[in-house]
């Protein structure tokens, strides 16, 4: 899904008032300078603008940009906001923005995403040969359509699908669509199925732990489903099979199982799950199918956890969902929805659309979307196979056990996971240092360019302020070493402190 991470629905973060602005002066190309007016604050709690442009965001302003004399370009000022009315040489345009980007963060050092930020040259020179093809155009390429369907193939025979050579699946742009996707098929079945009956098909609902990604809140809304939301509870982090059970009735579409918490990289327990509405559908009648969110686990439990049961194996399990992105180790823009069968997939919901000369069949919230990704992804299946994964994703999961013991030991933190499940570990402060936070501690590695989110855990552990590591491929023991130094470095400086100086609000708060 994703995440990176993402924002969780009991985290949404509020706006804040107008910032103060300054005049900067940025260098530009061979002497080329430019001064303009802009913010001087982050325009929310995350420490970066909003995506979604609204007049409710506080979206930065700035003035326009003041070019010295280069060349022919003779001297002027650009828009930032609306298009300049001439050209610009490339080079020149080129050194705007690229100056501009360096105040991004160093990805490499970003532990907070699960999204990929390191790729083989040779994928990135296949996904450049791909930048120009549209995926919903199949007609015109049909061989990256062909690349598609082999996609989906493979992954329902990792997971397990009864009948891999009849697939039913399809790529999208990531988790996060997917699982829309399939709870738009979950809410469709149940849909038929009562009106079949002859009953009201106007109180849907879904049930689900509240550590699940803000995409699930987005289906709920978008799609007028309720969220039964199963709060945490002391030690338990995640959604357990009585809990789930318990909210379960006539008008529940599915349960959302998570293979791999954002919060903590905990596998919540499918099985157990499923076996739970199997002796409930035996006492009741109702038959409630389990989806799978598995936008990291579901692309390393095959590997690394192979006699574990969460897919296809388990008859209850309707439709998974996985992140290419994440643990498919391709760059942002592609996920993956695969159905147990056809039956699982209602086919009022597929869409034939006759498209330059070819009637073809699409499931998706978008048309247009390039093909370079899903290209990437075949790529890494043919290129690593079941033991390059195997060994790619058990690299990971070293790295993140044996870093989070580091961590263990410094002293003053105490673990909630080690890394065992997902390559994913998070870790708290130990309820007897009060003169420092979580949120000091990541402001602090902030210094050294390390992005290590801080965060509150959602209803009923608000109390719970933690850190969390995510390890993807690229991330080697070396930099884990780096990274504890870092933290050694700083600890002296943050006991010193005679209280928290920095909160989840002032912080730079970080959201699922």
């Amino acid at each position: 899904m994703d995440a990176p991470s993402g924002q969780n629905h009991a985290q949404a973060r509020t706006l804040r008032a107008e910032p103060p602005v300054a005049w900067i002066t940025v260098a530009g190309l061979s002497g080329l300078q430019a001064t303009s007016r802009c913010d001087t604050r982050p325009t929310n709690r995350t420490g970066g603008p909003l995506a979604l442009k609204h007049p409710k965001a506080r979206t930065r302003r700035a003035a326009d940009l003041a070019i010295a004399p280069h060349f022919s370009l003779e001297t002027t000022e650009l828009p930032r906001h609306r298009l300049p009315d001439g050209e610009m040489p490339p080079d020149v345009a080129y050194q705007i923005v690229h100056d501009e980007l360096m105040l991004d963060g160093n990805a490499r050092l970003n532990v907070a995403t699960f999204v990929s930020t390191w790729m083989e040259p040779q994928a990135e020179r296949l996904m450049a040969e791909c930048f120009d093809k549209n995926m919903i155009d199949k007609d015109e390429y049909p061989q990256t359509a062909e690349i598609e369907v082999r996609c989906v193939n493979i992954l329902a025979d990792l997971w397990h699908a009864p009948d891999t050579e009849e697939a039913t699946g399809c790529s999208t742009t990531g988790s996060s669509e997917a699982a829309m996707l399939g709870g738009l098929a979950l809410k469709r079945r149940w849909q038929k199925r009562r009106a079949a009956e002859g009953k009201p098909t106007d109180r849907p609902n879904l049930v689900m732990g509240i550590n699940v990604q803000v995409c699930w809140e987005k289906f709920a809304n978008y799609w007028d489903v309720e969220m039964r939301l199963v709060p945490m509870e002391g030690d338990r982090f995640t959604l357990s099979a009585d809990e789930a059970v318990a909210r379960c009735d006539e008008n529940t579409i599915g349960v959302v199982a998570i293979l791999g918490s954002t919060f903590d990289g905990a596998y919540e327990p499918v099985k157990e799950i499923c076996d739970a509405l199997d002796a409930f559908e035996e006492q009741s009648g109702l038959d409630i199918p389990v989806h799978v969110d598995g936008a990291s686990g579901a692309m390393i439990a095959p590997f690394l956890d192979p006699d574990l049961e969460w897919d296809f194996r388990l008859p209850r399990v309707a439709s998974i969902n996985t992140s290419g992105h994440k643990y498919g180790l391709v760059y942002p823009g592609v996920g993956w929805i695969v159905w147990r069968d056809a039956k699982a997939l209602p086919e009022d919901l597929i869409f034939w659309v006759n498209y330059l000369g070819d009637n073809m069949p699409t499931f998706a919230l978008n048309f247009s979307r390039p093909g370079a990704q899903v290209v990437a992804q075949y790529y890494n299946f043919l290129r690593l196979g079941h033991d390059g994964f195997r060994s790619v994703q058990g690299y990971a999961r070293q790295v993140a056990t044996r870093l989070s013991g580091l961590v263990e030991e410094l002293g003053p933190f105490e673990l909630l996971t080690r890394g065992d499940e997902l390559p994913v570990f998070a870790f708290s402060l130990k309820s007897t240092i009060d003169n420092f936070t979580v949120f000091d501690v990541s402001n602090a590695l902030r210094e050294r360019g390390w992005q290590v989110p801080a965060y509150t855990f959602p209803e009923n552990r608000t109390d719970l302020a933690a850190m969390r590591v995510v390890v993807r491929r690229g991330f080697t023991h070396d930099m884990a070493d780096m990274l504890v130094a870092d933290l050694q470095r700083q600890l002296p400086r943050l006991e010193r402190q005679p209280e928290p100086v920095h909160d989840e609000a002032a912080g730079g708060a970080f959201g699922h």
